[in-house]
Protein backbone atom coordinates (compact mmCIF):
# COMPACT_ATOMS: atom_id res chain seq x y z
CA UNK A 1 0.00 0.00 0.00
CA UNK A 2 1.82 3.14 -1.03
CA UNK A 3 1.37 6.58 0.43
CA UNK A 4 0.51 9.52 -1.31
CA UNK A 5 2.27 12.63 -0.50
CA UNK A 6 0.51 15.39 1.16
CA UNK A 7 -1.03 17.36 -1.20
CA UNK A 8 -0.52 21.53 -1.38
CA UNK A 9 -3.12 23.38 0.63
CA UNK A 10 -6.43 24.50 -1.52
CA UNK A 11 -7.45 26.70 0.95
CA UNK A 12 -5.64 29.79 1.64
CA UNK A 13 -6.16 29.96 5.16
CA UNK A 14 -4.05 26.60 5.74
CA UNK A 15 -1.20 27.82 3.15
CA UNK A 16 -1.27 30.85 5.70
CA UNK A 17 -0.80 29.12 8.12
CA UNK A 18 1.56 26.60 7.15
CA UNK A 19 3.87 29.97 5.75
CA UNK A 20 3.51 31.40 9.31
CA UNK A 21 4.02 28.28 10.88
CA UNK A 22 7.08 27.61 9.01
CA UNK A 23 8.64 30.91 9.23
CA UNK A 24 8.50 30.68 13.09
CA UNK A 25 9.84 27.38 12.85
CA UNK A 26 13.11 28.79 11.14
CA UNK A 27 13.27 31.30 13.55
CA UNK A 28 12.94 29.29 16.44
CA UNK A 29 15.94 26.81 14.82
CA UNK A 30 17.78 30.34 13.95
CA UNK A 31 17.98 31.08 17.64
CA UNK A 32 19.98 28.34 17.78
CA UNK A 33 22.51 28.53 15.71
CA UNK A 34 25.86 30.64 16.09
CA UNK A 35 26.41 33.80 13.70
CA UNK A 36 22.69 33.74 12.61
CA UNK A 37 22.19 34.66 16.48
CA UNK A 38 25.06 36.89 17.82
CA UNK A 39 26.54 36.86 20.95
CA UNK A 40 25.43 33.47 20.98
CA UNK A 41 27.88 32.55 24.04
CA UNK A 42 25.62 34.82 26.37
CA UNK A 43 22.23 32.97 25.79
CA UNK A 44 20.37 32.44 28.89
CA UNK A 45 17.62 30.21 29.55
CA UNK A 46 15.23 32.69 30.12
CA UNK A 47 15.48 36.41 31.76
CA UNK A 48 16.64 39.97 30.77
CA UNK A 49 20.04 39.16 30.88
CA UNK A 50 20.30 37.21 27.97
CA UNK A 51 22.28 38.61 25.46
CA UNK A 52 22.30 36.96 22.27
CA UNK A 53 20.33 38.76 19.45
CA UNK A 54 18.74 36.96 16.55
CA UNK A 55 20.39 38.73 13.34
CA UNK A 56 22.47 41.09 16.03
CA UNK A 57 18.75 42.18 16.71
CA UNK A 58 16.16 40.63 18.42
CA UNK A 59 17.34 39.68 21.83
CA UNK A 60 16.68 35.61 22.62
CA UNK A 61 16.69 33.37 25.08
CA UNK A 62 16.55 29.76 25.10
CA UNK A 63 13.26 29.99 26.37
CA UNK A 64 12.31 32.63 23.31
CA UNK A 65 13.74 30.29 20.70
CA UNK A 66 10.91 27.40 22.06
CA UNK A 67 8.26 29.15 22.58
CA UNK A 68 8.87 30.39 18.42
CA UNK A 69 9.46 26.80 17.80
CA UNK A 70 6.52 25.69 19.61
CA UNK A 71 4.85 29.00 17.66
CA UNK A 72 5.56 27.47 14.51
CA UNK A 73 4.30 23.37 15.41
CA UNK A 74 1.26 24.57 16.13
CA UNK A 75 0.32 26.56 12.86
CA UNK A 76 1.81 23.89 11.10
CA UNK A 77 -0.65 21.45 12.94
CA UNK A 78 -3.70 23.71 13.04
CA UNK A 79 -3.41 23.89 8.92
CA UNK A 80 -5.41 21.08 8.84
CA UNK A 81 -8.83 22.56 8.30
CA UNK A 82 -9.41 26.52 7.25
CA UNK A 83 -11.08 27.28 10.08
CA UNK A 84 -8.51 26.10 12.76
CA UNK A 85 -5.90 27.82 10.43
CA UNK A 86 -7.68 31.00 10.52
CA UNK A 87 -7.99 30.46 14.31
CA UNK A 88 -4.37 29.96 14.54
CA UNK A 89 -3.89 33.61 12.97
CA UNK A 90 -6.13 34.95 14.78
CA UNK A 91 -5.47 34.06 18.54
CA UNK A 92 -1.85 34.05 17.76
CA UNK A 93 -2.11 37.73 16.32
CA UNK A 94 -3.86 38.42 19.36
CA UNK A 95 -1.13 37.25 21.65
CA UNK A 96 1.51 38.76 19.61
CA UNK A 97 -0.22 42.02 20.55
CA UNK A 98 -0.58 41.08 23.84
CA UNK A 99 3.48 40.60 23.88
CA UNK A 100 3.61 43.89 22.51
CA UNK A 101 1.94 45.76 25.02
CA UNK A 102 3.88 43.56 28.19
CA UNK A 103 7.08 44.49 26.44
CA UNK A 104 5.93 48.27 26.45
CA UNK A 105 5.00 48.52 29.83
CA UNK A 106 7.50 46.39 31.63
CA UNK A 107 10.94 47.53 32.56
CA UNK A 108 13.98 45.54 29.79
CA UNK A 109 16.36 45.87 32.92
CA UNK A 110 13.60 43.98 35.32
CA UNK A 111 13.32 40.25 36.59
CA UNK A 112 9.61 40.96 34.98
CA UNK A 113 11.25 40.48 30.99
CA UNK A 114 11.28 36.67 31.61
CA UNK A 115 11.01 36.21 27.74
CA UNK A 116 13.63 38.23 27.26
CA UNK A 117 12.22 41.52 25.03
CA UNK A 118 14.06 44.23 23.77
CA UNK A 119 12.39 47.52 21.35
CA UNK A 120 12.77 45.84 17.90
CA UNK A 121 11.05 42.54 19.55
CA UNK A 122 8.36 45.36 20.95
CA UNK A 123 8.06 46.25 17.52
CA UNK A 124 7.92 43.34 15.59
CA UNK A 125 4.98 41.73 17.59
CA UNK A 126 3.35 44.68 17.07
CA UNK A 127 3.53 43.83 13.61
CA UNK A 128 3.07 40.18 13.86
CA UNK A 129 -0.14 40.92 15.45
CA UNK A 130 -1.42 43.13 13.16
CA UNK A 131 -0.27 40.92 10.08
CA UNK A 132 -1.42 37.94 11.28
CA UNK A 133 -5.00 39.30 12.67
CA UNK A 134 -5.35 40.67 9.13
CA UNK A 135 -4.53 37.58 7.59
CA UNK A 136 -6.72 35.52 9.67
CA UNK A 137 -9.57 38.01 9.28
CA UNK A 138 -9.15 37.45 5.46
CA UNK A 139 -8.78 33.84 6.11
CA UNK A 140 -12.75 33.87 8.03
CA UNK A 141 -14.23 35.15 5.06
CA UNK A 142 -12.88 32.12 2.83
CA UNK A 143 -14.36 30.04 5.29
CA UNK A 144 -17.62 31.82 5.04
CA UNK A 145 -17.35 32.26 1.56
CA UNK A 146 -16.88 28.50 1.23
CA UNK A 147 -19.99 27.76 4.09
CA UNK A 148 -21.84 29.67 2.09
CA UNK A 149 -21.16 27.71 -1.11
CA UNK A 150 -21.98 24.92 0.36
CA UNK A 151 -18.22 23.60 1.10
CA UNK A 152 -16.61 23.31 4.45
CA UNK A 153 -13.23 24.36 2.75
CA UNK A 154 -11.91 20.74 3.67
CA UNK A 155 -8.66 19.66 4.92
CA UNK A 156 -5.25 20.75 3.68
CA UNK A 157 -5.63 18.11 0.91
CA UNK A 158 -9.38 19.30 0.04
CA UNK A 159 -10.87 16.72 1.80
CA UNK A 160 -13.91 17.21 4.45
CA UNK A 161 -12.75 17.59 7.75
Amino acid sequence: MSRQPLAPPRNPAALLSLVVGAVFLLVGVLGFIPGATTDYDMMSFAGHDSMAKLLGLFQVSVLHNIVHLLFGVAGIALARTARTAAGYLVVGGVVYLVLWIYGLVVDQASQANFVPLNTPDNWLHFGLGVGMIALGLLAYRTVRAGAAAGSDAGDVTGRQA
